[in-house]
């Protein structure tokens, strides 16, 4: 009976607890928008179950690793002062997170598979790749017209820009490939 209420404990109420804690009392917003993170990895997952191409996934797959990556890196700087100590934080976050994403998909042989290719680069890879980049530009769009104006143009901007560019590109590549 021990085991059990031990094993209930871990299973159901910590990780609830958790919920609750973030959830009442969050901390200031961070670098990328948690909104934004969610409708990336809703756009992802819906998807790969639609059976959408690789490469179309891949988009959504590149930006929610780079936002999550950007959060990762932000929340260790507010946490230890990274910053100050670690030059090359925001790098080493970018890395991590491809490495615990892109790897355990390669080991697996979701990636790789020689007919699965764009450009003789796997659709997957290139479209993580190019969803990163189109994710980065979004958010420095969004944060140059936020300098330039002084102030957002229209509410949501901050989740406009990045889930419209990677729309827009998930179109073009779903177009590409079919």
């Amino acid at each position: 009976m021990r085991k059990e209420l031990s094993i209930f404990i871990k299973v159901l109420v910590l990780p609830a607890l958790f919920i609750i804690r973030y959830s009442l009392f969050p901390k200031i917003a961070y670098a990328v928008c948690p909104v934004c993170t969610v409708a990336v990895g809703a756009g992802l997952g819906l998807s790969r179950w639609l059976g959408i191409d690789d490469a179309v996934s891949g988009v959504w797959l590149g930006a929610l690793v780079l936002s999550s990556s950007l959060w990762l890196s932000n929340w260790l700087q507010k946490r230890y002062q990274l910053r100050s100590r670690f030059k090359y934080l925001d790098f080493a976050a970018v890395a991590a997170m491809y490495l615990f994403t892109i790897g355990p998909l390669a080991w697996t042989g979701v990636i790789g598979h020689p007919a699965n290719t764009l450009l003789g680069i796997d659709k997957l890879v290139f479209g993580s790749a190019v969803g990163s980049l189109v994710f980065l530009a979004s958010v420095f769009a969004d944060k140059k017209v936020r300098e330039i104006y002084g102030k957002q143009l229209f509410n949501y901007q901050r989740v406009v820009f990045p889930v419209g560019l990677l729309a827009i590109i998930s179109t073009v590549f779903y177009f590409l490939t079919k």
